[in-house]
């Protein structure tokens, strides 16, 4: 049986829903760089941790560190930035409204 990876944050369900980012296709959790800890959105990890968020460089993409809360499939970084907005495993619908905060991520 494979470990359930932890989230954290201000989560409110088990899809990784948290109270800033709660909508229907709300579901997925990025694992930090600086940290190395999964968070469904940058404002979680500003309430959660003391320190700046380090944003995923371009050379690192081949990492998991998106997480769907669907399936709880670990994605690529490379493969969740090119997978139209759903899980390459279960094909639950992602916001297509998170790539306005690509920036805190990613650097592309």
């Amino acid at each position: 049986m494979e470990k359930e990876l932890k989230v954290h944050g201000s989560i409110k369900d088990n899809q990784t829903r948290c109270t800033h980012y709660h909508g229907q296709t709300d579901i997925i959790a990025i694992k930090f760089a600086c940290c190395n800890r999964y968070y469904p959105c940058y404002k979680c990890h500003e309430e959660s941790e003391g320190h700046p968020i380090q944003t995923w460089k371009q050379s690192d993409f081949h990492q998991k560190a998106i997480l769907c809360g669907n399936c709880k499939t670990e994605l690529r970084i490379s493969e969740y930035l090119n997978c139209n907005n759903r899980c390459l495993r279960c094909s639950a619908p992602f916001n297509p409204g998170c790539s306005n905060h690509y920036h805190y991520y990613f650097q592309l």
